[in-house]
């Protein structure tokens, strides 16, 4: 009983420390935004079956896919970083898919799992990476 007890009391202490890291994350991202940087566009487009022709397969840019579900922790780790790579380079669109609302297009690009960062140039799929990754590591995506 009192090994129940304990496992219980950690799974409960893990979530917790879950819930103080992703409002630490949020908290720092919204600082690093504000901070000497003035936005003059949105940092990422919300996209779907219906806008997908035009925000993705039809740029002129780089385009960086962020599939991701809104309940996934390591997708809220992820997402700050991606944003500085967006703001950082005029040159890259910044493209997010709600797996859940998107199944067509998670299924469409073989997304097994979250969050996954697809980069497309031309309509073309040039690289890919699946897991919580470092700005550096997308800056190398980016340079296929």
């Amino acid at each position: 009983m009192k090994d129940k007890i304990g496992i219980i009391c950690l799974i409960v202490l893990f979530i917790f420390f879950l819930v103080v890291i992703n409002r630490i994350i949020k908290r720092e991202s919204a600082g690093n935004v504000t901070q000497g940087t003035e936005l003059s566009k949105e940092i990422s487009i919300e996209v779907n079956s219906i806008n997908f022709q035009k925000e993705v397969l039809s740029s002129d840019k780089k385009v960086i896919i962020d599939f991701y579900a809104t309940w996934c922790v390591p997708c809220q780790m992820l997402s700050p970083v991606l944003e500085e790579v967006a703001v950082e380079n005029s040159d890259i669109k910044l493209v997010k898919i709600d797996v859940d609302q998107n199944e067509e297009l998670a299924y469409k690009y073989g997304i097994s799992a979250m969050p996954t960062i697809i980069v497309m140039e031309n309509g073309e799929e040039i690289n890919r990476s699946i897991g919580v990754i470092s700005k550096e590591d997308i800056l190398k995506l980016l340079k296929k």
